[in-house]
């Protein structure tokens, strides 16, 4: 891997050359969750790559035409192929490249993960909305509505009786819930999770993988950067370098 660290491109900016033959190039942002998703599973699969960082905040007229939505993460292969948004560039990888498979085969297992994935699918807004309104307002409402949330994925696992959420063994689904977790360790909010004994052993579990000890996020630098971002500071993205 090569880039994580580098600075951002933004506004003005040149366009990066073509792919190196060998490689697939991540668009990604230092501190984005859903390139997190993107950017474990490289790292779980081996697959060689660069990381181009681009800033959120004052985004490359260029990138657009990589995503038009304008957000990362992005995958672009040496053919000049893109794809964008997340789960479906974890899941193209999964497929395109050899080495260990994130995704069950059995058709009933991967249905099984995809509703769970549905399932998270409150945790981001949810949390985003949190860290905007903390010291701000009352954010009772949000810690309660988080609470039932997480109080869901304890319920899968506690049905499941595996430490995982795919099963015995960490697998795609586990990888694209991960990051906003990691926000709450950095922010030390563990908090959250108290009421959720196996969500807890899960996140120990976790935290104990190569790709995701390899890839965590630095908590200081996270809420240096976290302060900037809510604050719009066009700085942020560059948070620590």
């Amino acid at each position: 891997m090569s880039g994580g660290s580098a600075r951002s491109l933004g506004k003005g900016s040149a366009p990066p050359g073509p792919v190196p033959e060998g490689l697939i190039r991540v668009y990604s942002m230092r501190f984005c969750p859903f390139a997190k998703r993107t950017l474990l599973v490289l790292k779980a699969k081996g697959i060689g790559h660069e990381v181009i960082n681009i800033n959120l905040k004052n985004k490359p007229e260029w990138f657009f035409k990589k995503n038009p939505f304008g957000l990362v993460p992005v995958l672009e292969n040496s053919q000049g192929q893109v794809i964008y948004e997340s789960a479906i560039t974890c899941e193209y990888l999964d497929e395109a490249y050899p080495g260990k498979k994130l995704l069950p085969d059995d058709p009933y297992e991967k249905a099984c993960q995809k509703m769970v994935f549905e399932l998270f699918s409150k945790v981001p807004p949810l949390l985003l909305s949190f860290l905007r309104r903390q010291n701000k307002e009352d954010c009772s409402g949000v810690k309660e509505e988080l609470h039932k949330e997480f109080s869901k994925l304890e319920e899968v696992l506690t049905n499941k009786k595996t430490t995982f959420f795919g099963g015995s063994s960490l697998s795609m689904i586990d990888y694209l819930i991960w990051p906003w977790f990691e926000w709450l360790i950095a922010l030390e909010s563990n908090e959250y999770v108290d009421h959720t004994p196996n969500l807890k052993l899960w996140m120990e579990a976790m935290m104990k993988d190569p790709a995701v000890s390899s890839l965590f996020i630095d908590p200081k630098a996270f809420r240096g950067f976290l302060d900037l971002y809510l604050q719009n500071n066009l700085e942020a993205c560059d948070y620590g370098l």
